[in-house]
């Protein structure tokens, strides 16, 4: 009897002092058997007795417990020392030194392992994002929070779920698993394996992930990180960019969309569908804003046509807007490109654009072919000019000058102007060359053929007349103001050869047998047959 009225004074007095420190919020101290945990407020304690080894604290109303610099709150919950657990129920709240927020409505807590198991309603937040989930697993020591049935994290606007997740509230970092989706007003991603910090808003992947931003630009790629406060990005794992007709692909992307410039490296394409060109690069600078690039590192640029695409090569590959290059629209009203007259060229214009090749200039095409040092081609007039020591060849002929312009019509030649030190040499036979030279030449073409061609001024001709077998019967050397060449198809044969000379005015010449002169001397001042240098297919393009 004397023992239960001890008890009961026990428990009194110990309600006593709760109920005093609830209202004066001063904390109290457990007594020994609550060693591991600091009971800082309760309205209500109870203790529970199981057997000789085991007793349980019960404790309810506005409930505050503490381990070092962890706070717990909730409406009740029951401890089991024995155990090294306690259980919270109703409206828990953990706060882990003063940096993270957990809320549930349940909580099982490991005391000596310092783990937290919470379901429902459970929500974590670091200050700078929340994660929200039905079941947390929470390690205080390493301040790692886990779900594995489905999460949320909000940070500003952007909102990303997934299958699993784990939080390091430490670091900031939170590592996604499984069915991960990404939205921000700025763009969307899905992948199945992220890594996002909340302070510096850097997304990270690992797996491949598609990504498709608010202009509706897409990205494709296995490897990488997005910053998107920077706006800043880097794909890898042959990362491909869709944008419009657009297509990018590369080894690796580093894309800056703030200044809107974008590196291509390794294997790089860039595929236009509208215009039908490729540019394939080891490396590819592209600048959005200008709406130009710049690719290097074996570089190639491919026009594509229905039956004879344009392949073309150099050190150095570069194409902008002509309006950048030449000005605004009402000026280039009054100016002119290279000799050609510009008419309202509009800045949104599929044809306000130019396309420069720089150095060991190598054209192909299967009708013709050519090198220079310097290339510059408008997409205003669709003309192809060719500078220092130019050469094209068509069929069996070879044309050289000091400047070429070759003008095409839908993808194709259509006529040439060559400047200064005109040279038209055709191949008959052997060491056997047709050659005409002139100052000035008008050349002009029929289904990508070369069909005729005028020379002008101080023109010189040398051809070799043949009889209706092929068989050579003399040499004519002669000079005119103008001289027109005809090309045409030989009974029995499949190219276009040159057929006709015609002279036009004030003409001198010499017909010479063919045993009087040697091929040596048949042979134009400044003559070169540069066949070596001929692209014979587009394999050999950096041969």
């Amino acid at each position: 009897m004397k023992s239960l009225t001890l008890h009961f004074c026990f428990t009194f007095c110990w309600l006593i002092i709760s109920n005093q420190h609830a209202l004066s919020q001063e904390p109290v101290v457990s007594t020994d058997s609550l060693k591991e945990i600091q009971i800082l407020s309760a309205g209500k304690l109870e203790l529970l007795r199981l057997n000789d080894s085991t007793q349980l604290q019960i404790l309810a109303v506005k409930v505050r417990l503490k381990q070092d610099n962890t706070i717990f709150d909730c409406d009740s919950c029951v401890i089991n020392n024995r155990l090294h657990l306690f259980e919270a129920f109703g409206r828990v709240h953990i706060n882990d030194a003063d940096t993270t927020n957990l809320y549930s409505d349940h909580l099982r807590y490991l005391t000596d392992k310092k783990i937290a198991y919470m379901n429902g309603h459970v929500k974590l937040t670091d200050g700078k994002a929340t994660l929200t989930t039905n079941d947390l697993e929470y390690d205080v020591n390493t301040k790692l929070g886990i779900y594995t049935n489905g999460g949320k994290v909000v940070n500003k606007k952007t909102v990303i779920t997934s299958r699993e997740g784990n939080y390091y509230t430490e670091m900031k970092d939170v590592y996604f698993k499984g069915n991960v989706e990404l939205n921000d007003p700025a763009y969307y991603l899905k992948t199945d394996s992220l890594i996002v910090n909340t302070q510096s808003e850097i997304a990270r992947f690992i797996a491949q992930t598609f990504i498709r931003d608010s202009s509706g630009r897409t990205v494709t790629a296995s490897e990488g990180y997005y910053d998107t406060h920077n706006r800043k990005a880097e794909f890898g794992g042959h990362a491909v960019i869709k944008d419009g007709p657009r297509t990018y692909s590369a080894n690796t992307i580093i894309d800056d969309d703030s200044l809107g410039v974008s590196q291509f490296i390794g294997n790089a394409i860039i595929r236009d569908s509208a215009e039908g060109q490729t540019i394939i690069a080891g490396t590819i600078l592209s600048n959005k804003k200008m709406e130009s690039f710049l690719a290097y590192n074996k570089p190639l640029m491919i026009v594509k046509q229905e039956e004879d695409s344009i392949y073309i090569t150099a050190d150095t590959l570069f194409s902008a807007r002509l309006t950048d290059l030449y000005g605004s629209k009402d000026s280039l009203r009054k100016d002119t490109i290279q000799g050609v007259k510009v008419v309202d060229v509009k800045t949104k214009d599929s044809t306000n654009r130019y396309f420069e090749a720089y150095y060991h200039v190598r054209v192909f095409s299967d009708s013709l072919q050519s090198v220079c040092d310097s290339l510059f081609y408008s997409f205003k007039d669709s003309v192809f000019r060719l500078y220092k020591d130019p050469f094209v060849w068509s069929k069996e002929s070879q044309i050289t000058g000091d400047t070429i312009l070759l003008f095409t019509k839908n993808k194709k030649a259509d006529r040439l102007k060559v400047f200064d030190n005109s040279f038209l040499v055709s191949q008959v036979k052997g060491d056997f060359f047709n050659q005409v030279k002139s100052a000035r030449m008008d050349g002009y073409f029929n289904e990508g053929s070369l069909d005729s061609v005028r020379a002008r001024g101080f023109a010189e001709c040398i051809y070799y007349i043949q009889d209706e077998d092929s068989a050579f019967t003399g040499i004519n050397q002669s000079t005119s103001d103008a001289i027109d060449i005809y090309f045409g198809i030989e009974p029995g044969a499949k190219e276009k050869a040159l057929q006709k000379v015609v002279f036009r005015s004030a003409v001198k010449g010499t017909l010479w047998p063919m045993r009087s002169k040697t091929s040596e001397e048949m042979k134009l001042e400044n003559f070169q047959w540069m066949e070596a240098r001929r692209p014979k297919t587009k394999y050999e393009l950096y041969q």
